[in-house]
């Protein structure tokens, strides 16, 4: 790829030095794929360099991976060993920052049993229960990046015969997202995160009880939990320090309120999940849960998805992207929920945020319970705005504001 290393060295210091913000003496694990090597390489020398003590690189094959999945029996291919869960866990006690490198194609385990799927799915978020606990709490410092496969960029780039250049155009695309095409990438960042703070600021002051959605196959009233927290882009861990988890991203987010929730939602943007494509389905929702579904393509999946625990079938973040944003105007669908949920108002099935209600860091399952916060053993964004959607914000007394008009802020 044309200057291919600068891109990548570029990259890397906005994934260590923003995305991660590694410190002297932290501990680094990056979990990617054989794809991403060349970027790997790249974060790898740069955490070292910010001063990591320790940077260790869980690896995994898509080829090998498929093959697993195909070949290995249900009961085999669904148990973690304990000593997986307890490796990672010893770095979680030690202050260890997680930098995920996405690359995988999004149909890789396409034609795989979804009940194979599912019980792989669950087991592993039962045994990584602690891990999803640090980080959805913000405990430790987290950031996911995405680094482009063959398989994956053939996927968003189909027109591209040369397998080569269809990967160049899609890292070129990616870079852009990240805004690490700009002179000053940390500076493009504070501004960024300064206006999407700004929408934060303005949503709790207003406290809504509930949000309105209206489009084309939706009618969908989401209500809010008392004292909920909308966020805004960047985070901090335990320690103070600050860190960016999603890179992209474009949204403001907080929890709904999990026995609130009805009326029906479609998807605007199709969903890769376990390695299979879900595509104009329709979730009717009843009191808080999911009581009728319906999809064109991946329905068992869905299914299974819907299936993973009790959780599953209800609505833990909600989250807010004008249509009028970077990634919407490229025009591309990436198949890859990290950018498409950036282009798109979003839901995610499954468990909440506890740092969207205040004080939520330090409650118990129980008080989540309480706070009316989903809990879950997933988390599954589904991407749902598109221009056409309106969204009102709706007040204890019933009165409403407007907050999207035509997909973009009305505010």
């Amino acid at each position: 790829m044309k200057n291919l290393d600068l891109k990548l060295d570029k990259y890397a210091q906005v994934i260590v030095k923003i995305g991660a913000n590694v410190q002297p003496g932290q501990r680094v694990w990056i979990n990617c794929t054989t794809d991403s090597l060349p970027l790997v390489y790249k974060v790898t020398e740069a955490s070292y360099k910010a001063g990591a003590s320790d940077v260790h690189v869980k690896l995994t094959d898509d080829r090998l991976t498929r093959m697993h999945a195909e070949y290995q029996p249900t009961e085999v291919y669904s148990h973690v060993p304990q000593w997986l869960v307890d490796e990672r866990n010893e770095y979680l006690d030690n202050n260890v920052v997680f930098i995920h490198i996405l690359s995988s194609s999004p149909n890789l385990l396409s034609g795989i049993d979804p009940k194979k799927l599912g019980t792989y799915t669950k087991n592993m978020g039962e045994a990584f229960k602690y891990y999803r606990s640090r980080v959805m709490t913000d405990a430790n410092s987290w950031t996911l990046a995405s680094y482009p496969s063959a398989d994956w960029a053939k996927l968003v780039f189909p027109e591209e015969k040369d397998s080569e250049k269809a990967q160049e155009k899609l890292l070129d695309a990616i870079l852009k997202t990240v805004r690490v095409d700009r002179e000053d990438p940390v500076k493009a960042w504070e501004e960024h995160h300064k206006i999407l703070s700004e929408k934060a600021d303005y949503l709790n002051k207003k406290a809504f009880s509930a949000l309105h959605y209206t489009a084309p196959g939706t009618d969908l009233t989401v209500g809010l939990p008392k004292n909920h927290v909308w966020i805004a882009a960047g985070s901090k861990n335990l320690k103070g320090d600050h860190f960016m988890p999603n890179m992209p991203t474009e949204e403001v987010f907080t929890a709904a309120d999990k026995y609130r929730i009805d009326g029906y939602v479609s998807n605007k943007k199709p969903l890769s999940y376990q390695g299979n494509i879900i595509d104009n389905f329709k979730l009717t929702f009843k009191d808080g849960k999911v009581v009728d579904f319906q999809a064109e393509t991946g329905y068992d999946i869905l299914k299974q998805l819907l299936d993973t625990d009790e959780g599953a079938k209800s609505i833990g973040e909600v989250a807010l992207v004008p249509h009028d944003s970077p990634i919407s105007n490229s025009g591309l669908l990436y198949y890859q929920t990290l950018f498409d949920e950036n282009a798109s108002n979003h839901l995610a099935l499954g468990a909440a945020y506890p740092t969207n209600v205040k004080g939520g860091k330090d409650m118990s399952e129980e008080e989540l319970e309480k706070a009316h916060l989903n809990q879950s053993i997933t988390h599954v964004d589904f991407m749902i705005g598109d221009a056409e959607m309106d969204i009102d914000g709706i007040n204890e007394d019933g009165t409403r504001e407007p907050v999207f008009r035509k997909g973009n802020w009305a505010f």
